[in-house]
């Protein structure tokens, strides 16, 4: 027997970087579906809109129903600019909490350049994510999930989840603490195997510290771990108990059966659900099982072993919901045919006036597809992650490899950089779309350079939160969608290059 049948039928995907905003996923959920926010690069998100004024006051909301006002009253102090100014100041605010300054840890080659150093510099740049954070930043990983799920389950008894990618690790503990801490409902985890999850969010919930182990490049059978303790983040700063937060359900976002025993196996009774994403959704998708081979564009062709069998799948009794081209009644009464709970909508979400994404970018890309010029390749080179990566076709984006070859290459956000062993033991960070000659330097192949795209900094300026570099090269947006862009068109026209998410939760739920 399925167990948790009265989860939505409905999830909104949980896409990019602040395209799943807490705007769009507190909307869905208001619509009693399970609105999701993306849970990836909040801490920047969180200070750049900080630097921004933080206009309708909402990240300033969310801080004062933070439990630890200390915290929130430091990280307004040091990164909220009321007049939108986004220059770093020239003092150094003190450290959020007891220890050495994350922007004193950084390494030379991870030096932070300020407006001492580099006036033209928009938003103030965090510390390189790393397997050991100090504590001042895992408080702001902490806040800045605990704001995005704040807002977006505020004024509404709808259920809110948070979708994380397991690659990006070395963040991912703090963000589930913070996210748990603001009640979030679900917990939706793709792009690897996050059999440790469960456990994880067992752990939180009783207060305890919980581990995770760390995909380190050329460690061998040494094993490296990363610890979160709750109680020692908490207890230096406040007076009051360590909370032990509810527990989420747990949706592993999966492509084979193969995938969803092992889980099933590997986590007895913490896998909620699955989300069964197909070749043709948005964004990252798993890579072709076998050997790679590519299509005369270019693409990695998916073959029969990359059918996922929905008929085995629903002899695990576990719910799933299928996501990728099931954007409308027919094709959602088909999946619950074929045993399915629901479905998860990325595309038609991500460009509804609820998401994250920039206004002019979204009607932009909106016009192309209404006059069937929008295009969605799938790149086997563009994510650093080496997973196939959806690339969505629009004029003046990094989608234009003459645009992206003028970009210089730099990691300076690093949420996808990859840990790798040194030969004396200690753990170094590198990532395929940095310089090519410091990548090598590190160990790396020139050939995993090769087409790589620095997904960090264009997904951000999707929002229009682009970086503006000291050599005064302004970041530029990359656009991502899944294959089927005519889910888009019963929503919009030559008059109307808008809608909304409820539009598109009606046209589906609702009886014909």
């Amino acid at each position: 027997m399925q167990k948790n049948i009265h989860l939505p039928r409905l999830i909104q995907g949980g896409m990019g970087v602040g395209v799943s905003s807490w705007t769009l996923a507190r909307e869905v959920a208001r619509s009693g579906q399970l609105g999701v926010v993306s849970g990836t690069a909040l801490d920047t998100l969180l200070v750049r809109r900080l630097a921004l004024g933080d206009p309708g006051g909402h990240m300033r909301r969310a801080l004062e129903a933070f439990p630890v006002p200390r915290i929130a009253q430091r990280v307004l102090a040091r990164y909220f600019k009321p007049n939108g100014s986004t220059r770093t100041p020239e003092a150094q605010p003190q450290p959020l909490a007891t220890g050495q300054s994350d922007l004193d840890s950084a390494g030379p080659s991870e030096h932070r350049a300020d407006a001492t150093t580099s006036p033209r510099s928009r938003f103030r740049l965090l510390p390189l994510p790393r397997a050991t954070l100090t504590p001042e930043r895992e408080w702001l990983l902490v806040l800045a999930n605990f704001a995005e799920v704040y807002l977006a389950k505020e004024g509404h008894p709808g259920m809110v989840g948070i979708n994380y990618l397991h690659k990006i690790q070395f963040p991912l503990l703090p963000s589930l603490y913070g996210a748990m801490l603001a009640g979030v409902d679900a917990v939706l985890i793709g792009a690897g195997i996050p059999a440790d999850i469960p456990a994880v969010l067992d752990r939180f919930s009783r207060g305890e510290s919980a581990s995770i182990t760390l995909d380190v490049l050329g460690a061998g059978p040494e094993r490296h771990a990363q610890t979160f303790s709750p109680v020692a983040l908490w207890t230096p700063v406040s007076r009051d108990p360590t909370p032990s937060p509810r527990r989420p359900r747990f949706l592993a976002i999966i492509s084979s059966v193969t995938l969803a025993k092992a889980l099933l196996k590997k986590s007895p009774g913490g896998v909620d659900g699955f989300v069964v994403e197909a070749p043709i959704a948005g964004g990252h998708n798993a890579p072709p099982r076998g050997p790679q081979q590519l299509s005369v564009r270019g693409e990695p062709v998916y073959g029969p072993r990359d059918d996922v069998n929905l008929a085995e799948l629903a002899t695990l009794g576990v719910p799933f919901w299928l996501a990728g081209g099931y954007a409308s009644r027919e094709k959602f009464r088909s999946a619950l045919a074929a045993g399915a709970h629901g479905v998860q909508l990325g595309t038609v979400f991500a460009f509804c006036d609820e998401s994250g994404l920039e206004p002019d970018l979204r009607r932009r890309f909106l016009a192309d597809v209404l006059r069937d010029e929008g295009r969605v390749h799938t790149d086997p080179s563009a994510s650093p992650t080496s997973f196939p990566f959806k690339v969505a076709t629009l004029a003046g984006t990094l989608s234009d490899d003459a645009i992206y070859a003028q970009r210089p290459r730099l990691c300076d956000l690093g949420y996808l950089r990859r840990a790798y062993r040194k030969d004396d033991g200690t753990l170094d960070y590198r990532c395929p779309g940095e310089p090519v000659a410091e990548y090598v330097r590190k160990g790396g192949r020139v050939d995993d350079t090769v087409g790589r795209k620095c997904l960090c900094n264009a997904l951000i300026a999707n929002l229009g939160l682009g970086q503006q570099r000291s050599d005064g090269y302004e970041e530029l947006p990359l656009l991502t969608a899944g294959d089927d862009l005519a889910c888009i068109k019963p929503f919009i026209s030559s008059e109307r290059l808008r809608y909304h998410a409820r539009d598109v939760i009606e046209s589906i739920l609702e009886p014909a």
